[in-house]
């Protein structure tokens, strides 16, 4: 089904044959895109609570938020998905580009190997404060080869794709005609209808009796007793939809939105949103609240990613909710974050 047409500025991005000096060439005429939403799920738009005041403090407060109609994917982009974008287009991730000696000064040349961080499953009970206690920098990780040049995602076609920064996602959406989502619209579509509720499917969380969604059953980051079948990314759409038929809403991967990250939505946030009226269709277009306090040597802006995901567990990081926020690097893909797309409505 082909659904709205409409127009949209297009920009192509250019490689060298090794993946480096990345070049943007911006199509200056008007080209018309037709969307296809035979696999979209049109949402109508509404009021709704945005936010909770029963878990974490970066998701306070509640407040009422008003969202225009749009289209979202009922699914999150699979591998099969990117393939195609990535064969048709020739695009380069970031997790496979050579890095830039210029921008690692203290860093060898010859260690300057792209890769990705992938998630190493401890053998017990390890500092939750410290993440590097199962996160490892993998060379040639990337969303082709998801735990270093000797994997695949033969046989995982289906699964969302992973390894994918923020520009990789918007890229793909481009490439479509469409978009990625605010955080509001992402929740809204999350919530599935269901007001101020703690889960996409209620209040009670129901993931060791009846799981709902793909998150860690057991003790971070080494016992995982998966209850829900799966350990790590399971195929798009294998438990049930929302409220409004989206499927992985909660849990498997992560999902990027285009806001950038603050640390809380209330009046503090204002002056980054894009005008004064931040109830309505609100987004953050402002990087400058988004850099991280507690590393200020890194100035590289943050985005807020939603939805949890497969490591998602009561003991750390319960966040496989609508309203669970995050904040994620612009240039950084790990093997639990992906996306969806929207196309909103002209």
């Amino acid at each position: 089904m082909t659904g709205i047409k409409y127009f949209e500025f297009r920009t192509e991005i250019f490689y060298n044959l090794d993946g480096s000096n990345k070049h943007y060439k911006l199509i200056k005429e008007k080209i018309m895109i037709s969307s296809d939403l035979e696999n979209m799920v049109k949402i109508p738009g509404g009021k709704f609570l945005m936010g909770s005041e029963n878990y974490y403090p970066e998701e306070k407060p509640v407040h009422e938020v008003t969202v225009d109609g749009f289209y979202i994917d009922k699914y999150e982009v699979t591998n099969a998905d990117y393939k195609k974008f990535a064969d048709e287009t020739g695009y380069i991730t970031i997790a496979e580009r050579p890095l830039d000696p210029e921008e690692y000064p203290t860093v060898d040349p010859k260690d300057l190997i792209p890769g990705a961080l992938v998630f190493k499953k401890s053998r017990g009970p390890v500092d939750l404060a410290d993440y590097f206690n199962w996160w490892m920098w993998v060379p040639g990780a990337c969303w082709k080869n998801p735990k270093g040049p000797e994997s695949s995602v033969n046989g995982k076609e289906d699964h969302p794709v992973i390894h994918i920064a923020y520009e990789d996602a918007e890229a793909y959406a481009h490439w479509l005609g469409k978009e990625l989502p605010t955080e509001a619209e992402w929740e809204f579509a999350a919530r599935g209808g269901l007001e101020g509720k703690n889960y996409t499917w209620g209040d009670e969380d129901i993931q060791y009796t009846k799981p709902m969604a793909n998150s860690w059953q057991g003790e971070f980051p080494w016992q995982n007793l998966i209850i829900d079948e799966f350990e790590g990314t399971s195929p798009a759409g294998s438990f049930e939809p929302n409220g409004y038929g989206l499927y992985d809403m909660a849990g498997n991967v992560w999902e990027w939105t285009s806001d950038w990250y603050v640390i809380h939505l209330d009046e503090s946030a204002e002056q980054y949103k894009s005008c004064c009226t931040p109830a309505v269709n609100p987004r953050v277009i402002s990087p400058d609240g988004s850099f991280d306090p507690n590393q200020p040597q890194i100035r590289i802006p943050r985005k807020v990613v939603k939805g949890g995901s497969h490591l998602c567990a009561p003991n750390y990081c319960l966040r496989y909710r609508p309203a669970a926020r995050q904040p994620q690097m612009t240039d950084t893909g790990m093997s639990h974050i992906g996306f969806r797309c929207i196309v909103r409505q002209k």
